[in-house]
């Protein structure tokens, strides 16, 4: 009996041994191939640094004041990380319960889900854990259709994986993860994501919007909210299925969640699309100027479109959506009053006024050969003929049209029909600055940046008419110590020819034509824009004092040394012009306005750090008499307008009710300009504590309105500056200033000037809206 025992066990041996044979060789064979991957044997395998420091690209970020993110630069990857510190629990939950359930008990590979996906060849669901997904997204790669690649591109998952694991936290891990996705419509990453789908950061993300983003993890083409939105509904209510599963959620709000419509926000983050476009694309060529000049360390360059670069600006998100609003609202309306005053039976010439067919076939000519379309057919080598002909034939496009929700309309046209189009439409710039700082709040250079990419705030430049005389009145107090209280008369006046290089005699005209011949205070001359005193002043002083004291305010564009840049023949840029203003606010000193204050690289070191340029320019004094005198401006001149309720005469055109109801109380100092034949209008407005300069005006200067009535920089500019300070006025939190503007402790010019006011207020009506044109 007991030998016949001995003999089964004998027997049975065998069998145990190969066993343990087979399975300890199925173990060596395992930990073999792992080596062999480590090894490189199936493909290059990340090193230790690389693993470290994942290779990803990385968008800048520009960054507003108040840390909002203005946009990003880059090129294929709109991705700015985030830390799992602001990542919602929802989101992190969403993703385990829906992802990798046991995420937190493996090292890397899920043993249970690899057997079950084995055992039922994956139609139970896969295997792949939450850092083999990581791995092929960073290192492997879109998975082979080959059978021998596909299972090679899996054992390196798992090699990956299990170096992730031990490099870095399990919330690295989901960070990383949730950060490398691509979730499509260049959303790179959850932060783009988050954004570009429901227009908020992740960290305020509801559940329900996490439920959908985690739903794209599986794919993202395929689950696309845009163009599949049941699909991705569905999708989310699974998810939301799996929180309840795992009791992240209860039974009661996973119901509630899934009955819930997807409420998508898409907001797209393009170049050409979102807050502060313009300065965004300053911001551009700005920084590359900068890389050029400070390379990295090792003597590389940086890349902006991929290096992660944080670019801190002064420019206040809030002040900027004011801006633009102010912006759109105002030029709606004045572009239909435009349109209206130049139909083909009012204006056969339309949008251009008087000008010759030859003028026009000129203007029309050289559009073409700066156009896009003209560049980039010669790229292609195509001769002039062919190119111009391309211009006549029709072809489908999209142009702006204010009267589109969306701003623009399909149509078919020629491009040079196109050109002519857009020749029609009114453009304008505005920028608004700290005088004590430089710091530049809000930047629009134009109506939309899509359709018109010239940025009028920094790029254009144009006459600046009487927004120039502030200097000429500026150079006679510094220089003769005038006080806005000193009169002189409204006669005719002239300079002799080759007096200050005018080679011949130089006889300004007033806007209207005439003479008060009465003696007007200097406060009352310039907030009527009246040209006689004007001239008198720059008689007095010189045309190269006026200069030397704009080129000490910023203006570096050349101004010729003549009589008549006191009426603003010179061309002028909003940006030099409200920096120029802003030493007036400032107490006489210049700060060079700042855009940029701060760079830095992807892990916070610091680039970049702007240091303030200043320059001391007028006395205290001589500065507040110069900000009284323009006060007057908005008292009795051009600009009362900004204190009416609504005009005397309103005008109903297509519903839009047009008036000043703007109401604004507070001082303010500012300066209204009218080129000749209305070409261009601007305003130039401050309070202590804000400077803000409006141009408008056509692309050609032969497009303009026909009389001063809708063409004066009090009609074109003007309400810009009045809608823009009227939102900032509502938001306290802003904090912009509605108080006087401070006086020297020791004034030595007078400012008072109540009784000779009070004198000729009795003799003339100071309250038309009249501004003046340039003088030739």
């Amino acid at each position: 009996m007991a030998k016949a025992k001995q003999k089964e066990q004998k027997s049975f041996f065998p069998f145990i041994k190969w066993f343990w044979i087979l399975f300890g060789s199925g173990i060596l064979l395992a930990v073999l191939i792992f080596l062999l991957a480590s090894w490189g044997a199936f493909g290059d395998m990340p090193t230790f640094e690389h693993l470290e420091n994942p290779n990803t690209n990385l968008a800048t970020e520009i960054i507003s004041a108040d840390g909002e993110t203005l946009g990003k630069l880059y090129l294929d990857d709109n991705r700015t990380p985030v830390a799992y510190e602001d990542l919602p629990q929802n989101l992190v939950d969403a993703l385990v319960a829906t992802e990798d359930a046991r995420y937190y008990d493996h090292a890397g590979i899920d043993a249970r889900g690899t057997i079950r996906a084995f055992a039922y060849l994956g139609t139970k669901g896969g295997a792949s854990t939450i850092s083999q997904q990581l791995s092929r997204q960073l290192f492997v790669g879109v998975r082979s259709k080959n059978i021998f690649s596909a299972i090679t591109q899996k054992i390196k998952e798992w090699v990956i994986a299990t170096r992730l694991e031990r490099n870095y936290t399990k919330q690295e891990i989901i960070a990383m993860y949730l950060n490398i996705y691509d979730f499509l419509n260049n959303a790179d990453g959850i932060r783009s994501a988050s954004r570009i789908y429901f227009g908020k950061e992740p960290k305020d993300l509801r559940t329900e919007e996490s439920a959908v983003l985690v739903g794209m993890l599986k794919n993202s083409s395929y689950f696309n909210p845009i163009r599949r939105p049941e699909l991705v509904k569905n999708r989310r209510n699974t998810v939301l299925g799996q929180m309840a599963k795992y009791d992240y959620i209860t039974e009661k709000e996973k119901d509630s969640l899934q009955n819930l419509e997807m409420d998508i926000n898409f907001s797209p983050e393009s170049h050409r699309e979102g807050l502060a476009t313009y300065f965004r694309m300053y911001t551009q060529s700005w920084l590359n100027k900068w890389v050029r000049d400070n390379p990295k360390p090792d003597g590389e360059k940086y890349n902006i479109y991929m290096d992660g670069l944080k670019i801190f600006t002064t420019i206040d998100s809030r002040m900027q959506k004011n801006a633009e609003e102010a912006v759109e609202m105002h030029m709606k309306n004045l572009q239909a009053e435009f349109f209206h005053q130049n139909t083909p039976k009012r204006n056969p010439t339309a949008p251009f006024l008087d000008l010759t067919k030859g003028a026009i076939d000129t203007i029309m000519r050289s559009g073409m050969r700066t156009s896009p379309r003209w560049r980039s057919m010669a790229r292609e080598g195509k001769s002039a003929e062919e190119i111009e002909k391309s211009f006549h034939e029709k072809t489908e496009m999209t142009v702006f049209d204010w009267n589109s929700d969306s701003y623009e309309k399909d149509t078919i046209m020629t491009p040079l029909d196109s050109i002519r189009y857009y020749k029609t439409f009114l453009r304008t710039a505005m920028m608004s600055m700290e005088p004590q700082t430089g710091h530049v709040k809000a930047w629009v250079g134009g109506v939309d940046y899509k359709h018109f990419q010239y940025d009028n705030v920094y790029q254009g430049a144009r006459q600046a008419g009487s927004t120039f005389k502030p200097f000429v009145y500026a150079a006679a107090i510094d220089q003769l110590r005038y006080s806005p209280c000193d009169s002189l008369p409204d006669n005719q006046y002239c300079i002799e020819p080759l007096k200050h290089g005018n080679p011949e005699a130089w006889c300004p005209k007033n806007s209207d034509g005439k003479y008060s011949g009465k003696n007007l205070t200097l406060k009352n001359a310039l907030a009527n824009s009246v040209n006689t005193v004007t001239a008198q002043l720059i008689d007095k002083v010189g045309p190269g004092s006026v200069v030397a004291i704009a080129k000490d305010m910023g203006i570096t564009r050349e101004i010729l040394e003549v009589p008549a840049i006191a009426l603003g023949t010179p061309d002028m840029n909003v940006y030099e012009m409200v920096g120029a203003y802003g030493t007036f606010a400032n107490q006489g000193v210049y700060v060079k306005p700042v855009m940029v204050t701060r760079i830095e690289d992807k892990n916070g070191t610091v680039l970049y750090e702007y240091v303030p340029e200043t320059k001391d320019v007028l006395s205290k004094d001589v500065a507040y008499a110069v900000v009284n005198l323009m006060e007057g401006v908005t008292q009795g001149g051009s600009g009362t307008r900004l204190r009416h309720t609504f005009a005397k005469e309103q005008r109903v055109y297509k519903d839009v009710v047009t008036g000043y109801p703007y109401e604004l109380t507070n001082p303010i100092a500012g300066k209204t300009g009218t080129t000749q034949n209305q070409s261009d209008g601007w305003f130039m407005g401050m309070v202590p504590n804000l400077v803000t300069g409006v141009w408008v005006g056509g692309d050609n200067r032969s497009v303009h309105f026909r009389s001063l009535s809708y063409g004066q920089g009090a009609s074109m500019a003007l309400p810009i500056w009045a809608l823009y300070m009227k939102k900032n006025y509502e938001n306290e939190e802003l904090d912009v200033s509605k108080e006087a503007f401070e006086a020297p402790e020791e004034m030595t010019i007078n400012v008072d000037c109540t009784k000779v006011l009070k004198e000729f207020k009795e003799e003339t009506d100071t309250e038309d809206d009249l501004d003046d044109d340039i003088g030739f």
